[in-house]
């Protein structure tokens, strides 16, 4: 069940496409810029004899954003992992019980995420990433980031599908 644009989608439909498409975009920089440095990698190990001792943990950080903010859009594109033939293969009144408890299991994942993540951050950033120099919490943001996201996608899901069009 993939949210459809409706003929003159709204605005906040436009918003929360716009934020997707760009947790996306952010995603995929940090897919192309983790292939660049792990290529940066090799030639320093096997080339250059001179291994950049940076790019573990610089991979390590992509990895969590490239992660989480793709789950994010996941969960707007409705591309998460789903079980839906299992649902379909209910009485459309259970199918519809299904659907909701499913929404509400994601929206309460997706707080939790959120105010963890939250939390792990804030308890993490007074620390430095080795290597880096950057602040450790920048591991735990995109984890926030996501949860707060895929909640606020996950309450614009159910408003739509108590209007009949999710």
């Amino acid at each position: 069940m993939t949210l459809q644009p409706q003929a003159g989608a709204g605005a906040v439909y436009r918003l929360l496409d716009l934020i997707s498409q760009i947790c996306v975009v952010i995603a995929g920089t940090g897919l192309v810029t983790l292939i660049v440095i792990f290529g940066w990698l090799v030639w320093g190990r096997y080339v250059m004899n001179d291994t950049p001792t940076w790019v573990e943990q610089l991979a390590l950080l992509l990895v969590v954003w490239i992660t989480f903010l793709g789950a994010a859009a996941g969960v707007w594109g409705r591309s998460h992992l789903a079980v839906d033939f299992l649902r379909d293969a209910f009485p459309r009144p259970v199918a519809i019980v299904m659907t909701w408890l499913a929404m509400f299991g994601v929206l309460a994942f997706s707080l939790c995420l959120g105010w963890q993540g939250a939390i792990l951050a804030s308890n993490t950033w007074p620390r430095t990433v080795p290597m880096l120099g950057v602040s450790e919490g920048l591991r735990a943001v995109p984890m926030a980031i996501c949860g707060a996201l895929s909640a606020v996608f996950t309450l614009y899901q159910m408003y739509q599908t108590a209007k009949g069009r999710g």
